[in-house]
Parts: C-alpha cells; sequence; structure tokens
C-alpha cells in the first residue's frame, strides 16, 4: 500500500522526465542499448522499464538536446491543497508544453525549468527495493559464462540529477514548494533530496552549474552483477564513455554512468538507501571527499561538465 506521511504536503514521486534530442533514432538506441523498452509515441518516444507499463520519460525531436521538463506525482488528496500552497507562495504558473501530457499544472520551478504536477499513481518505492547477493556454496560452481549472461534491464527510474545555478537555494526552494526534504549535502556543490512519503534516499540530487540541465538519470537494477554486466554490455555497444564502476557515499548504492550522446548520463544503481514515510533522516552536510564515493575510478573531467544550451547566470 503506498506510504503517506501523516500532515506532510508534498510530492510522492518523479513521475516522468521530459527530454528533447536532435535525432530521435539515436536516443532509441542509446536507451534500448541501456536495457530499457523504447515505444514510438506520436512524434516522440516514450521510455519504459522491461515489464512496467509506466511510462518514465517522453523523448521528442528538437534542434539540440535539453532536460524539457520533471513531472511530479500527488495524492489526490492533496491536490487542492498543493495548489493553494503554491499559488499563496507567489509561484508562477504557465502554459503546458507542447506534447506534454494533459492535465495538472505547470509552474515555473527554480532557475525557470518547467515543472509538470500531476495527480498520480505513486511510482516512487514504498520499501527498500530487492537486492540480491549470491555466493555460491563450498563445492559448486559460481561461474557465469558469457555465452549465457543475462542482459541488465532496469526496473524503474531510482532518482534523477539536474544542474542547478544554487544548490543551496535550490534546495530551500524544493523544500519549501514542493514538500522534499534533505536528505545529505555538501554545501553548494551537491544535495540530495528525498519525498516525504517514503522514497529512495534521493528522488531529486541537485548538481552545481553555471545554468539548469540534465545531469544524470538513474535506474534501479536489482544486483552489483547487474551494475557490472550493464557497464560491459554499454561498452560492447559502442558507448564506452563512462564512470564506474564503484559505490556511492550518500545514498551507499553500487553505480556505473553510461554516457549518453549528449554529453549527460544514464546511471545503474543498485542497493541505494531507503527512507520510509515514518522517518526522521539524520540530514547532514559533509565534506567533499565523504560526499560523492567511497570506491572506484578516477572521475573523468566530463562527469560534472553541463554541456546544455544556456547562457550562465
Amino acid at each position: 500500500m503506498p506510504q503517506k506521511r501523516a500532515g506532510a504536503l508534498g510530492i510522492h514521486s518523479i513521475d516522468h522526465f521530459g527530454l528533447q534530442v536532435p535525432d530521435l533514432a539515436v536516443a532509441r538506441s542509446f536507451y534500448e542499448a541501456f536495457g530499457l523498452d523504447v515505444r514510438a509515441e506520436g512524434a516522440g518516444l516514450g521510455i519504459y522499464a522491461k515489464n512496467n507499463d509506466h511510462c518514465w520519460s517522453r523523448v521528442v525531436l528538437a534542434s539540440a538536446k535539453q532536460l524539457r521538463y520533471l513531472s511530479f506525482g500527488i495524492y489526490a488528496e492533496d491536490e487542492a491543497a498543493l495548489h493553494a500552497h503554491l499559488d499563496a507562495k507567489g509561484v508562477t504558473r504557465i502554459a503546458a508544453l507542447s506534447g506534454a501530457p494533459e492535465g495538472g499544472i505547470w509552474i515555473e520551478g527554480f532557475d525557470g525549468l518547467p515543472l509538470h504536477i500531476q495527480v498520480s499513481t505513486k511510482c516512487s518505492p514504498d520499501d527498500k527495493t530487492a537486492f540480491e547477493n549470491v555466493s555460491s556454496k563450498a563445492g559448486t560452481s559460481g561461474a557465469v559464462f558469457n555465452s549465457a549472461a543475462p542482459k541488465t534491464h532496469p526496473r524503474h527510474l531510482s532518482h534523477f540529477a539536474i544542474f542547478t545555478t544554487d544548490v543551496i537555494a535550490a534546495t530551500a526552494w524544493y523544500e519549501n514548494m514542493l514538500g522534499l526534504r534533505l536528505s545529505d549535502g555538501s554545501g553548494p556543490v551537491v544535495a540530495f533530496l528525498h519525498g516525504a512519503h517514503g522514497s529512495d534516499h534521493h528522488l531529486l540530487a541537485l548538481v552545481g552549474s553555471s545554468h539548469r540541465g540534465m545531469h544524470h538519470s538513474s535506474w534501479d537494477v536489482g544486483s552489483f552483477q547487474e551494475v557490472g554486466l550493464g557497464s560491459a554490455q554499454m561498452f560492447r555497444a559502442g558507448y564506452k564513455e563512462g564512470w564506474g564502476v564503484g559505490r556511492h557515499v550518500l545514498g551507499g548504492n553500487y553505480f556505473y554512468y553510461a554516457r549518453d550522446p549528449w554529453g549527460s548520463y544514464c546511471e545503474y544503481s543498485a542497493d541505494i538507501d531507503y527512507i520510509p514515510a515514518d522517518c526522521v533522516w539524520p540530514s547532514a552536510q559533509h565534506a567533499p571527499e565523504d560526499s560523492f564515493y567511497l570506491w572506484g575510478p578516477d572521475v573523468p573531467p566530463e562527469l560534472v561538465s553541463n554541456l546544455e544550451p544556456g547562457a550562465p547566470a
């Protein structure tokens, strides 16, 4: 049953993200290689996880790659109160974007990022997702042959990371306007926010930059093995730029980041911390060395490059 924190007004999920790219065929090839189900929908693409009919991303054609919007889900019983709250805070309502879903409301978010808020089924997890750590018993073989190695298929969108011009101010905005809560952060460098109604350690991450943009989408998989197999399948498919395999400090998840054709990333994520609706998480600010990764290869410089169009603030 979906969780709900008593007395908390706010979004419960990132329902999906809207993306524009200069070549839909290139997008299809990348996301299919990553293990996602890509469907032609209208003039664009819908991105789904295997055996899951929830649409996690809507991709349309445009001259340059750019994050178009984020869509957040709310409970029906919170709709009127949240709309009134946003109006009282002076949040600007905007027209719906072309090709985006009907219904709900559109607002101008921090840095001018369009945000869609709609009543929807909670798609963020209601418990920590299953993590398989298989070890062979004594006297049995643990070998997995390459000829029989399974393909990694993510189960659902775990979280989304965006670039922002001011991490601290953006954190306050998402807390005060949409009811998100700070899990952990590192001053002006990065912040990790969770949903009040039960979510992974972060459903939204904020990364400092000169202008807004998409840093990465993160996708839940069921084991450390799947993270490693995913990195190998992307390499074999020709997507050889990325970062990992490794383990994060904050959130504690195992990861591999595959660089997409436009310079942002898709992450395989396994065993991330979970914050239930009845948990008061001990949020804190951490030194940079204690906020990024515990182990893994050196960070490539381009990992924090924001290549989306946009004049610096």
